[in-house]
C-alpha cells in the first residue's frame, strides 16, 4: 500500500500524452530548420557559428523527444516497431510531424496517462519509472532535465557526429 493520499476525483495532468507529443513534434521540426539553416550559414557563408546555435538548440529539444517518445511509447504500450519508429522519426528532418499524426489518426495518443494519479499500477521497470515521474512531476522533471543537460554536454565536447569516428 502507498502512503500516498488518493488523488481527488477531479484530477487532471497539466499535459497529457497527446498535447506533449504535438508539441515535441513541432518544436524537433522548428529545430531542424535552425539547424539547416545553420548549416547554410556555415557552409555556404563561412559562418562557423551558425550550426553551434541551431545545433545546439536541435541536439536538446532531440533528446527530449526521446524522452517524450519513450513516455508515450511506455504508457500508451505501442507495440516496439512503432515505438522505433517513433525514434527513427527524430532523426530524419522534417519526420516527427507526420509520424505524431500518424500515431494520433491511430489514437495511439488518445486519453490520459495511463499510468498518472489514480490510474493503472505500475507493472514492469519502464512503467514503475513513467508511473513515479507522472506522480512527482516536479521531482521527475528536475531529473530529466539534469540529465538531457549531462547527456547534451557530453555529446556538445564530443563535437559533431561527423568527427566522432574520423
Amino acid at each position: 500500500m502507498s502512503d500516498e493520499p488518493p488523488p481527488p476525483d477531479d484530477w487532471r495532468p497539466a499535459v497529457t500524452p497527446r498535447v506533449l507529443y504535438k508539441r515535441l513534434a513541432l518544436a524537433e521540426v522548428v529545430t531542424w530548420t535552425l539547424l539547416i539553416l545553420g548549416m547554410i550559414g556555415k557552409y555556404g557563408f563561412g559562418q562557423d557559428w551558425a550550426t553551434s546555435v541551431g545545433g545546439g538548440i536541435h541536439g536538446f529539444v532531440f533528446l527530449c523527444y526521446v524522452v517524450a517518445t519513450l513516455a508515450v511509447w511506455t504508457d500508451k504500450r505501442w507495440s516496439a516497431g512503432t515505438g522505433i519508429l517513433g525514434l527513427v522519426s527524430a532523426v530524419i528532418p522534417y519526420a516527427t510531424v507526420p509520424f505524431e499524426r500518424s500515431v494520433e489518426r491511430r489514437g495511439l495518443l488518445e486519453g490520459p496517462w495511463r499510468l498518472g494519479p489514480g490510474g493503472e499500477r505500475p507493472g514492469g521497470p519502464a512503467d514503475r519509472v513513467l508511473s513515479f515521474a507522472l506522480r512527482s512531476p516536479v521531482v521527475a522533471l528536475l531529473v530529466t532535465l539534469i540529465v538531457v543537460a549531462i547527456v547534451f554536454s557530453l555529446l556538445v565536447t564530443a563535437g559533431p557526429p561527423t568527427e566522432w569516428f574520423s
